[in-house]
Protein backbone atom coordinates (compact mmCIF):
# COMPACT_ATOMS: atom_id res chain seq x y z
CA UNK A 1 0.00 0.00 0.00
CA UNK A 2 1.36 3.47 -0.85
CA UNK A 3 2.22 5.77 1.65
CA UNK A 4 1.04 9.03 1.39
CA UNK A 5 3.31 11.81 2.31
CA UNK A 6 2.38 14.84 5.09
CA UNK A 7 1.91 17.10 2.18
CA UNK A 8 -0.41 14.90 0.16
CA UNK A 9 -2.32 14.28 3.76
CA UNK A 10 -2.59 18.07 4.40
CA UNK A 11 -4.00 18.83 0.85
CA UNK A 12 -6.15 16.02 1.22
CA UNK A 13 -7.65 17.52 4.37
CA UNK A 14 -7.94 21.15 2.77
CA UNK A 15 -9.77 19.65 0.48
CA UNK A 16 -12.09 17.77 2.43
CA UNK A 17 -12.87 21.50 4.59
CA UNK A 18 -12.88 23.20 0.87
CA UNK A 19 -15.81 20.10 0.43
CA UNK A 20 -18.03 20.75 4.06
CA UNK A 21 -17.63 24.50 3.60
CA UNK A 22 -19.26 25.07 -0.05
CA UNK A 23 -21.90 22.54 0.94
CA UNK A 24 -22.46 24.67 4.00
CA UNK A 25 -22.35 28.06 2.33
CA UNK A 26 -25.05 26.84 -0.30
CA UNK A 27 -27.54 26.45 2.65
CA UNK A 28 -26.82 29.72 4.86
CA UNK A 29 -29.12 32.40 4.38
CA UNK A 30 -27.46 35.31 1.99
CA UNK A 31 -29.14 38.05 4.00
CA UNK A 32 -28.62 41.56 1.55
CA UNK A 33 -25.88 40.19 -0.17
CA UNK A 34 -28.15 40.00 -3.87
CA UNK A 35 -28.45 42.48 -6.87
CA UNK A 36 -28.68 45.83 -6.00
CA UNK A 37 -31.18 46.70 -8.81
CA UNK A 38 -33.99 44.91 -10.07
CA UNK A 39 -33.22 41.54 -11.68
CA UNK A 40 -35.56 38.88 -12.55
CA UNK A 41 -36.23 36.29 -9.87
CA UNK A 42 -33.84 33.65 -9.97
CA UNK A 43 -34.55 29.86 -9.72
CA UNK A 44 -32.43 27.06 -9.34
CA UNK A 45 -32.88 24.87 -12.40
CA UNK A 46 -32.14 21.98 -9.87
CA UNK A 47 -32.61 21.09 -6.53
CA UNK A 48 -30.30 22.83 -3.93
CA UNK A 49 -29.33 18.92 -2.41
CA UNK A 50 -28.85 17.75 -6.55
CA UNK A 51 -26.40 21.71 -6.60
CA UNK A 52 -24.76 20.55 -3.34
CA UNK A 53 -23.97 16.97 -4.70
CA UNK A 54 -22.25 18.80 -7.96
CA UNK A 55 -20.91 20.84 -5.84
CA UNK A 56 -18.93 18.07 -4.19
CA UNK A 57 -17.47 16.34 -7.34
CA UNK A 58 -16.70 19.11 -9.01
CA UNK A 59 -13.94 20.03 -6.28
CA UNK A 60 -12.85 16.86 -5.43
CA UNK A 61 -12.31 16.71 -9.23
CA UNK A 62 -11.13 19.35 -10.92
CA UNK A 63 -9.62 21.44 -7.48
CA UNK A 64 -8.49 18.41 -6.33
CA UNK A 65 -6.93 17.15 -9.42
CA UNK A 66 -5.82 20.54 -10.56
CA UNK A 67 -4.03 21.14 -7.09
CA UNK A 68 -2.21 17.84 -6.69
CA UNK A 69 -0.41 18.37 -9.76
CA UNK A 70 0.54 21.77 -8.80
CA UNK A 71 2.16 20.18 -5.63
CA UNK A 72 3.91 17.87 -7.94
CA UNK A 73 4.97 21.19 -9.99
CA UNK A 74 6.06 23.04 -7.14
CA UNK A 75 8.30 20.11 -5.63
CA UNK A 76 10.08 19.97 -8.89
CA UNK A 77 10.46 23.68 -9.20
CA UNK A 78 11.95 24.08 -6.08
CA UNK A 79 8.92 25.97 -4.25
CA UNK A 80 7.99 25.36 -0.28
CA UNK A 81 5.96 22.07 0.26
CA UNK A 82 2.86 22.31 2.10
CA UNK A 83 4.64 21.20 5.16
CA UNK A 84 8.56 22.01 4.21
CA UNK A 85 10.93 21.58 6.88
CA UNK A 86 12.87 24.59 6.62
CA UNK A 87 9.85 26.33 7.02
CA UNK A 88 8.78 27.94 10.52
CA UNK A 89 5.19 28.28 11.64
CA UNK A 90 6.22 31.56 11.91
CA UNK A 91 6.60 31.77 8.07
CA UNK A 92 3.90 29.17 7.81
CA UNK A 93 1.05 30.96 9.87
CA UNK A 94 1.90 34.29 11.86
CA UNK A 95 3.37 36.18 8.90
CA UNK A 96 0.70 35.87 6.53
CA UNK A 97 -2.01 36.15 8.68
CA UNK A 98 -0.50 39.62 9.91
CA UNK A 99 0.03 40.49 5.83
CA UNK A 100 -3.15 39.33 5.50
CA UNK A 101 -4.88 41.90 8.34
CA UNK A 102 -2.66 44.80 6.64
CA UNK A 103 -3.71 43.50 3.58
CA UNK A 104 -8.01 43.77 4.37
CA UNK A 105 -7.03 47.26 6.13
CA UNK A 106 -5.81 48.49 2.57
CA UNK A 107 -9.06 46.91 1.26
CA UNK A 108 -11.11 49.01 3.60
CA UNK A 109 -9.28 52.27 2.77
CA UNK A 110 -9.16 51.60 -1.11
CA UNK A 111 -12.67 51.06 -0.99
CA UNK A 112 -13.36 54.27 0.89
CA UNK A 113 -11.85 55.86 -1.92
CA UNK A 114 -12.62 54.55 -4.95
CA UNK A 115 -16.84 54.27 -3.91
CA UNK A 116 -16.57 58.24 -3.90
CA UNK A 117 -16.14 57.54 -7.70
CA UNK A 118 -18.70 56.06 -8.98
CA UNK A 119 -22.48 56.15 -7.72
CA UNK A 120 -22.77 52.82 -6.52
CA UNK A 121 -21.42 53.27 -3.31
CA UNK A 122 -19.28 50.70 -0.82
CA UNK A 123 -18.60 47.32 -2.39
CA UNK A 124 -21.02 44.74 -0.95
CA UNK A 125 -20.21 41.74 1.63
CA UNK A 126 -22.10 38.79 2.39
CA UNK A 127 -23.87 38.49 5.66
CA UNK A 128 -22.53 36.90 8.98
CA UNK A 129 -21.61 33.81 9.35
CA UNK A 130 -21.58 33.60 5.94
CA UNK A 131 -19.05 35.75 5.34
CA UNK A 132 -16.77 33.36 7.70
CA UNK A 133 -17.85 30.22 5.34
CA UNK A 134 -17.32 31.98 2.50
CA UNK A 135 -13.80 33.83 3.28
CA UNK A 136 -12.43 29.81 4.25
CA UNK A 137 -13.75 28.78 1.13
CA UNK A 138 -12.41 31.38 -1.17
CA UNK A 139 -8.93 31.37 0.84
CA UNK A 140 -8.87 27.46 0.35
CA UNK A 141 -10.36 27.14 -3.17
CA UNK A 142 -9.17 29.97 -5.19
CA UNK A 143 -5.90 29.45 -3.60
CA UNK A 144 -5.85 25.96 -5.19
CA UNK A 145 -6.74 27.43 -8.53
CA UNK A 146 -5.09 30.50 -9.29
CA UNK A 147 -1.77 30.07 -7.28
CA UNK A 148 -1.24 26.07 -6.12
CA UNK A 149 -1.93 25.16 -9.80
CA UNK A 150 -1.62 28.59 -11.98
CA UNK A 151 1.66 29.61 -11.04
CA UNK A 152 3.39 26.38 -10.76
CA UNK A 153 2.42 24.99 -14.20
CA UNK A 154 2.88 28.12 -15.96
CA UNK A 155 5.99 28.35 -14.98
CA UNK A 156 7.17 25.12 -15.09
CA UNK A 157 5.49 24.95 -18.61
CA UNK A 158 7.16 28.22 -19.57
CA UNK A 159 10.70 27.81 -18.26
CA UNK A 160 10.94 24.04 -17.73
CA UNK A 161 9.59 22.84 -21.04
CA UNK A 162 9.72 26.01 -23.23
CA UNK A 163 12.96 27.90 -21.99
CA UNK A 164 14.87 24.49 -20.87
CA UNK A 165 14.78 25.61 -17.19
CA UNK A 166 16.10 29.42 -17.96
CA UNK A 167 14.91 32.50 -16.33
CA UNK A 168 12.57 31.02 -13.76
CA UNK A 169 12.29 33.61 -11.22
CA UNK A 170 11.32 36.37 -14.51
CA UNK A 171 8.83 34.00 -15.77
CA UNK A 172 7.58 33.22 -11.86
CA UNK A 173 6.69 37.00 -11.72
CA UNK A 174 5.53 37.56 -14.85
CA UNK A 175 3.04 34.87 -14.15
CA UNK A 176 2.20 35.87 -11.19
CA UNK A 177 1.05 38.81 -13.16
CA UNK A 178 -1.38 36.94 -15.10
CA UNK A 179 -2.12 34.88 -12.21
CA UNK A 180 -3.72 38.29 -10.57
CA UNK A 181 -5.17 39.40 -13.62
CA UNK A 182 -7.05 36.53 -14.63
CA UNK A 183 -7.76 36.44 -10.10
CA UNK A 184 -9.69 39.75 -10.92
CA UNK A 185 -11.45 39.26 -13.83
CA UNK A 186 -12.81 35.72 -12.13
CA UNK A 187 -14.86 38.09 -9.77
CA UNK A 188 -16.14 40.24 -12.53
CA UNK A 189 -18.92 38.08 -13.24
CA UNK A 190 -20.53 38.14 -9.72
CA UNK A 191 -19.85 41.98 -9.80
CA UNK A 192 -21.88 42.23 -12.92
CA UNK A 193 -24.62 40.10 -11.25
CA UNK A 194 -24.45 42.12 -8.10
CA UNK A 195 -25.07 45.17 -9.77
CA UNK A 196 -27.20 44.03 -12.89
CA UNK A 197 -24.77 44.97 -15.37
CA UNK A 198 -25.26 42.90 -18.50
CA UNK A 199 -21.86 43.49 -20.08
CA UNK A 200 -18.41 44.21 -18.74
CA UNK A 201 -18.34 47.93 -20.32
CA UNK A 202 -21.11 48.58 -18.27
CA UNK A 203 -18.93 48.56 -15.18
CA UNK A 204 -17.55 51.93 -13.86
CA UNK A 205 -14.11 52.22 -14.96
CA UNK A 206 -13.59 53.28 -10.62
CA UNK A 207 -15.33 50.33 -9.99
CA UNK A 208 -13.50 48.35 -12.32
CA UNK A 209 -10.25 49.76 -11.25
CA UNK A 210 -10.93 49.24 -7.52
CA UNK A 211 -11.96 44.90 -8.46
CA UNK A 212 -8.41 44.60 -10.47
CA UNK A 213 -6.80 46.68 -7.54
CA UNK A 214 -8.06 44.58 -4.41
CA UNK A 215 -6.98 41.19 -6.00
CA UNK A 216 -4.39 42.20 -7.65
CA UNK A 217 -2.77 43.07 -4.50
CA UNK A 218 -3.97 39.65 -2.58
CA UNK A 219 -3.10 38.05 -5.67
CA UNK A 220 0.69 38.96 -5.56
CA UNK A 221 0.95 38.41 -1.57
CA UNK A 222 -0.14 35.03 -1.90
CA UNK A 223 1.94 34.38 -4.86
CA UNK A 224 5.07 35.17 -3.10
CA UNK A 225 4.28 33.24 0.27
CA UNK A 226 3.61 30.14 -1.90
CA UNK A 227 6.55 30.30 -3.08
CA UNK A 228 8.62 31.22 0.03
CA UNK A 229 6.82 29.30 2.71
CA UNK A 230 4.41 27.42 1.07
CA UNK A 231 0.58 26.60 0.29
CA UNK A 232 -0.54 26.88 3.48
CA UNK A 233 1.16 30.69 4.01
CA UNK A 234 -1.02 31.61 0.62
CA UNK A 235 -4.13 30.20 2.43
CA UNK A 236 -3.73 32.15 5.41
CA UNK A 237 -2.70 35.60 3.38
CA UNK A 238 -5.97 35.21 1.26
CA UNK A 239 -8.41 34.28 4.53
CA UNK A 240 -6.97 36.78 6.76
CA UNK A 241 -7.43 39.11 4.59
CA UNK A 242 -11.25 37.97 3.50
CA UNK A 243 -11.64 38.31 7.71
CA UNK A 244 -10.93 41.92 7.65
CA UNK A 245 -12.26 42.86 4.36
CA UNK A 246 -15.98 40.55 4.69
CA UNK A 247 -16.58 39.68 8.09
CA UNK A 248 -15.16 42.68 10.28
CA UNK A 249 -16.40 44.89 8.08
CA UNK A 250 -19.06 43.75 6.50
CA UNK A 251 -20.54 43.71 10.16
CA UNK A 252 -20.32 47.31 10.16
Amino acid sequence: MMKLSVSVKIYTCLVITLVLLSVVNLFLPQGDFVPVRELPEAKLPIPLPVLALVNVFTIVILYGGLGLLGLRLTDKLGYAGIWDSNVSNRQRFLIPAITGVGIGIFFILTDAVFSRLHPLGPLPHPPFPASIVASAAAGIGEEIIFRLFFIPFFVWLISWVILKKRWQNQIFWIVTALSALAFSSGHLPSAMLIYGFKKISDIPPALLAEVIILNGVVSFFAAFNIKKSGFLAAVGVHFWTDIVWHVIRGLF
